[in-house]
């Protein structure tokens, strides 16, 4: 797409009317059918005495048709699989990684469910002749709205002395590092320390050296949080060249238990600070519960996490150039829109515009996340030689547990729910919710596992799919080549600014964070999709035998439940369900 706004990807086209010219060819020939029952009763009633084929025009006609019918729906079906079809356009941004070069580029990939997939086309056609809207572009629980942002409002702070210096150095990537960040700024907050901006570790696997300036507003995080926590840039001169290990001041993820408890910082966190001023955290992943954490802590991270990170000048300018190409729309829409992209996005409205709505869709299903997961996904012997060979170089401890004890069966894996959803499963779940046949789809994420051949399903039934890299040009992607983290807060940005956002995934720290950014500032009118892997699995489980009605009911009414207005319940992550009173304000309180 490039730098032009508004522009639809060529390589993504595909002929809307072939699933409708289908549709009305069967109607065609039942009305042919009909003409020539007319004609027979008609012309040659009363005659006894009539030639073989005349007296049986009826029949051979019919015949004909529905052997011409068939054909046509087998060559409609095998140029709809058929990935020679986008042959003649640029190569898509989810290219398929070293992993999947083996593939080569016109190899069809594995159809799992090939029989709802043609319901699914069929489906779409009528949609589109119809021109049904879905209810799913909208928050289906009108009581959603009832809950306000309120966690930037003030908090009294008794005024002590700091206890020593808090230093940081969170691993993961641009999410995990974010909640690192929020829970170090609750912890400083519980020990009365001083928090110095945390640093982020450079990771093998995210390969950034981004550190927090280069992807946060410094000054913003210091000035929203200062009647909270002390926070500064570095540390006092004469602690910087401190061996932390050496005085006992390092603290691993292996000296913390998982999601800690605060008795356990103060048990054992709060002498090492009395003792040596200074404690360096490294690591940090997940190291503080959601458990048995005071209400003025709980509030203090969402303030953290909603007001207090704010992207930088930097990429709020490119996101915003990038909602508003895949749009068509210049100004702010929403109270996301305006949190999320700043001074980038004018609030004042457009006249005569009419704003392009699109989903975002975040798979996950990288080749790391497929392999891990231990499951099968269509490509049988190839496929499994393939995963077993990345899992020997990539996850040997995970290999090494395996052999101590049985690993549940791809079958099982996959009926409770631990298998990642494919492009074609997601392309069916949207299908079955009525999103048409030309609805925009951002899709976030790195490179899927498979390439364009496991992506031609889903692309087959929704040609307008765009990535950040159709949308912008290499020109406005350049400054942020090999940072993975500033480009995935571009994918944060347009996932939480969405209209809809589609997770497949509950586990994924992005879906996490973008799904509570969109409860918390959303208004009760930013919908998100999430279906049950294990519910999926047992309606696809019966996807040779299921009707495309029945599909699209369970479906349905799967993800209405999901949509249920639920307040956080005890142990939940606040970061991705902030609907509590330590986090927001009801109407009805």
């Amino acid at each position: 797409m490039g730098g032009k706004q508004g522009t639809r990807p060529n390589s993504l086209s595909f002929d809307a009317t072939s699933g409708l010219k289908d549709h009305m060819l069967v109607k065609g020939f039942k009305n042919d059918y009909a003409k020539f029952s007319a004609y027979g009763k008609g012309a040659y009633a009363g005659k006894r005495h009539t030639w073989w084929p005349r007296r049986h025009v009826r029949s051979v006609v019919f015949t004909f048709a529905l052997l011409g019918f068939f054909f046509l729906l087998d060559s409609f079906m095998y140029s709809y699989f058929d990935p020679t079809f986008f042959k003649n356009g640029p190569t898509p941004a989810y290219a398929p990684r070293d992993l999947n070069a083996e593939n080569e580029a016109n190899e069809r990939g594995p159809v799992m469910y090939s029989q709802l997939v043609q319901m699914a086309s069929f489906s779409l056609a009528k949609i589109d002749q119809e021109q049904n809207v879905t209810k799913f572009w909208k928050e289906t629980r009108p009581e959603a709205s009832a809950w306000k942002p309120c966690a930037d409002k003030n908090q009294k702070r008794d005024a002590k002395n700091t206890t020593g210096f808090i230093l940081v150095s969170a691993n993961g990537g641009l999410n995990q590092q974010r909640v690192a960040v929020c829970n170090a700024v609750a912890v400083a907050s519980l020990l009365n320390a001083t928090l110095v901006i945390p640093k982020f570790l450079y990771s093998n696997v995210w390969k950034d050296p981004s550190q927090f300036s280069d992807i946060y507003q410094e000054e913003t995080f210091m000035n929203m949080l200062k009647d909270d926590v002390d926070i500064v840039k570095e540390l006092p001169l004469h602690l910087r060249s401190t061996d932390f290990e050496a005085i006992g001041s390092l603290v691993t993820d292996a000296d913390l238990s998982k999601e800690a408890t605060p008795d356990e910082y103060i048990r054992n966190i709060s002498p090492i600070l009395s003792r040596n001023g200074v404690v360096h955290f490294l690591g940090f992943g997940n190291r503080l519960g959601f458990e048995s954490v005071p209400s003025h802590l709980q509030k203090l991270r969402c303030k953290c996490n909603f007001h207090a990170l704010k992207f930088v000048p930097k990429i709020q300018k490119i996101a915003a150039l990038l909602v508003k190409r895949i749009t068509k729309y210049e100004a702010s829409r929403s109270l996301l829109d305006r949190q999320l992209l700043g001074s980038f996005i004018p609030t004042e409205r457009v006249e005569a515009a009419n704003p392009s709505k699109y989903l975002a869709l975040h798979l996950r299903f990288e080749v790391d996340m497929v392999a891990y997961s231990m499951c099968n996904f269509g490509g049988g012997e190839r496929e499994r030689a393939q995963l077993q060979a990345y899992r020997e170089e990539h996850f040997p401890l995970l290999l090494e547990r395996l052999k101590k004890a049985k690993p549940p069966s791809p079958e099982e894996l996959r009926k409770m729910g631990r298998c990642p959803l494919t492009p074609e499963e997601a392309a069916l779940v949207l299908a079955s919710l009525g999103f048409d046949h030309g609805t925009y789809i951002y899709l976030a994420g790195s490179q899927i596992y498979g390439g364009e051949s496991r992506m031609l399903p889903l692309v087959s039934l929704y040609p307008n799919l765009v990535t950040k890299e159709d949308l912008l040009s290499p020109t406005e992607l350049e400054p942020f080549r090999n940072f993975s983290s500033q480009l995935a807060a571009l994918d944060f940005i347009a996932c939480a600014v969405s209209d809809v956002f589609a997770i497949t995934d509950s586990g994924s720290q992005l879906s996490s964070l973008v799904s509570g950014f969109r409860t918390y500032f959303g208004g009760g009118d930013a919908p998100t999709l999430r279906p049950s892997k294990k519910r999926l699995a047992a309606i696809l489980q019966e996807n040779s035998t299921i009707s495309w009605h029945s599909f699209e009911k369970r479906v349905r009414k799967m993800i209405e439940e999901g949509q249920r207005v639920r307040l956080r319940r005890p142990g939940r992550s606040i970061y991705r369900q902030p609907r509590c009173r330590d986090c927001m304000c009801s109407d009805n309180q």
